[in-house]
C-alpha cells in the first residue's frame, strides 16, 4: 500500500482534466468520469474485463453556497478533485492487479494528500526560489528576479513532466488520459459513444489538467512579485500561504478559457497549455477507449445530458 500510496503522489500533479459539467482523469488501468452528483470509476481487470463501479457526491459548495465565490470556489474545487482522484487512484490500483478493493480511509487520503502536496510545493516553488537565489547578485531584487524564478519553475515542471512520462509503469496512465480527453470530445460534440466515434478525436482539450498547471507557474510570477523581497522566512512561507490563492486565480482563468473555448485570442493564450498535452497524454489503444466509454456512460445514465445544467456547480475532476 506504501508504495502505491508514493505512486499516486507522484502522478497528481500531471493528471487531472477539468470541465464545466463531465470532468474526468486517467488512473491506474482505467479512467474515473465526474459528474455534478456522482463519480464513477471503470478499470480493466486482470481477465480483461471491466469493473465498473460509482458513487454519490455532494459537493462542498453545495452545503455552504458562500463557497461559491470567485477564487474561494476555485480552491474547493481543487480540493474536491484531488481528493476523489486519491479514492479513485487506489482504487484502481488495487483492481488492476486483481486484489480485492480496499476502502480508503481519511487518514489515508489525508496523507497522501499532504505528500503530493508537500512534494510539489518543494519541487514547484522553493526549489526554483533556492537556484534564482543563488544568481541574485546578477539579477537584483526586482521584476528580472521573478521572472527568471518563474522561467526556472516552468523549467522544473517541464523536466518534472519529461521523467514521469518516461517511466514505463506510468505511460499506459498518460495513454488512459488521452482516452478519457477523446471521449469527452465525443460527448461534447454530439457523437455516440462508440470506439470508432471516439477514435477520431484527439487526446487534447482545452480545460485540461496540464493546461491548469501552467496556468498556475505563469501567475506565480505576478503574485510573488507583488510580495516584494521580505525576511527570508517571510519569503519562503509565502511560497505556500499563497498557493491557495494563485490556484483560485488560475481556475478562474481556465473557467473563462472554457467557456470561450472557440475565441481564436483565448485558443492562442492557451496554445502553450495545449502542447503540453503532448507530454501529458499519449494515443490509446481500442481496449483503453472502451473502458473510457464505460465510466462516461455511466455518468451519463445517472445525469442524463438533456438536463439543464446545474448552475453554480463547478466540476474539477
Amino acid at each position: 500500500m506504501t508504495r502505491r500510496l508514493a505512486l499516486i503522489a507522484l502522478v497528481l500533479p500531471a493528471l487531472a482534466a477539468r470541465r464545466a459539467q463531465v470532468g474526468g482523469q486517467a488512473v491506474i488501468e482505467g479512467v474515473m468520469m465526474r459528474g455534478v452528483d456522482w463519480w464513477s470509476l471503470a478499470v480493466r481487470r486482470p481477465d480483461e474485463t471491466i469493473g465498473l463501479h460509482h458513487w454519490p457526491l455532494v459537493s462542498w459548495m453545495k452545503r455552504y453556497p458562500i463557497l461559491k465565490l470567485p477564487i474561494l470556489r476555485g480552491v474547493v474545487a481543487l480540493v474536491e478533485s484531488l481528493a476523489i482522484g486519491v479514492r479513485a487512484l487506489t482504487i484502481s490500483a488495487n483492481e488492476s492487479l486483481g486484489e480485492e478493493e480496499q476502502e480508503l480511509g481519511k487518514k489515508e487520503i489525508g496523507v497522501t494528500l499532504v505528500i503530493a502536496f508537500a512534494f510539489a510545493v518543494g519541487l514547484f516553488f522553493i526549489a526554483p526560489l533556492f537556484l534564482t537565489g543563488l544568481m541574485e547578485r546578477w539579477l537584483g531584487e526586482g521584476f528580472l528576479f521573478w521572472m527568471v524564478e518563474g522561467f526556472v519553475r516552468v523549467g522544473i515542471f517541464l523536466a518534472y513532466l519529461a521523467i514521469v512520462t518516461q517511466i514505463k509503469d506510468l505511460r499506459r496512465v498518460f495513454e488512459y488520459h488521452g482516452a478519457e480527453h477523446m471521449s469527452i470530445h465525443a460527448l461534447e460534440h454530439g457523437e455516440e459513444l462508440t470506439v470508432a466515434n471516439v477514435e477520431k478525436y484527439k487526446t487534447l482539450h482545452l480545460r485540461c489538467g496540464t493546461s491548469f498547471l501552467l496556468i498556475v507557474l505563469v501567475v506565480s510570477i505576478f503574485v510573488f512579485a507583488a510580495v516584494g523581497r521580505p525576511v527570508w522566512y517571510l519569503l519562503i512561507l509565502s511560497r505556500v500561504i499563497l498557493i491557495p490563492l494563485i490556484a483560485g486565480i488560475s481556475y478562474e482563468i481556465i473557467r473563462f478559457a472554457g467557456r470561450h473555448e472557440n475565441n481564436r485570442v483565448i485558443r492562442v493564450v492557451m496554445a502553450p497549455g495545449l502542447a503540453l498535452q503532448w507530454m501529458t497524454t499519449k494515443h490509446p489503444d481500442s481496449a483503453q477507449v472502451e473502458v473510457a466509454i464505460a465510466a462516461l456512460e455511466k455518468i451519463i445514465e445517472l445525469e442524463p445530458q438533456d438536463r439543464p445544467p446545474v448552475k453554480g456547480v463547478e466540476v474539477m475532476a
